[in-house]
């Protein structure tokens, strides 16, 4: 599959927004992190701010909803219009049912799993899912340091798509950078979520490029 690059704004500045988003008009996504300092230890923004930036901005929204409750909200963030909705597995108590209300309301359905969360005990729901997100960095804050070790989950996790034939896409989130983008590529990935990367830059725009095209050598 083509490589896309998702900016996750979590590393641009809070208060220009749409500015952010209009720096990278080359970005496939712009990644928005939902945090709700319970499922982990920050506190981001929420649908208001979301249905704001889907006013300023024509990229479409892949939102990364890492709360509490993902079966009482995530609906209502593809209703607004968001292009991807993805909850994590360790919070989700309904997830078929989230899942299929996300693509019901016109969303591609994203699972994430963290970094000690197997893949296969998933398999069978590969086929509720659009997308699958492995961290690579515990959830929470941006700027971590890449974890190495997803690397094998993410070969397993892209043998289990192959295997049903899908067209499911592997989003990898977490410490991705020029230094890192080749190594989740060759493992399967073709969906990159960059924050620092991207918006600690002096050009964003060009950042994307460079990321993009690192992940197609890979």
């Amino acid at each position: 599959m083509a490589v896309q690059i998702s900016p996750s704004i979590l590393s641009a500045d809070f208060a220009r927004l749409a500015e952010a988003a209009a720096s990278v008009p080359n970005a496939d996504w712009l990644h928005v992190d939902v945090m709700d300092n319970h499922f982990v230890p920050n506190l981001t923004l929420g649908l208001p701010v979301v249905e704001s930036l889907l006013k300023a901005t024509s990229t479409p929204i892949d939102c990364h909803l890492m709360i509490e409750d993902p079966d009482r909200w995530a609906p209502a963030y593809a209703e607004a219009g968001a292009g991807s909705v993805t909850i994590h597995a360790e919070a989700a108590k309904a997830p078929v049912r989230t899942l299929r209300q996300i693509r019901a309301a016109g969303a591609r359905a994203g699972f994430a799993l963290n970094p000690a969360t197997p893949v296969e005990p998933y398999e069978d729901l590969l086929g509720e899912i659009d997308m699958l997100l492995l961290m690579t960095v515990e959830p929470g804050f941006g700027g971590q340091r890449f974890l190495d070790v997803v690397l094998p989950k993410l070969r397993r996790a892209g043998e289990l798509v192959g295997r049903r034939g899908g067209q499911i896409w592997l989003q990898v989130d977490g410490g991705v950078s020029a230094e890192t983008i080749e190594r989740c590529a060759e493992a399967g990935a073709d969906v990159f979520v960059a924050g620092s990367a991207v918006f600690g830059a002096e050009d964003p725009a060009r950042a994307v490029d460079e990321l993009r095209a690192l992940a197609e050598k890979g």
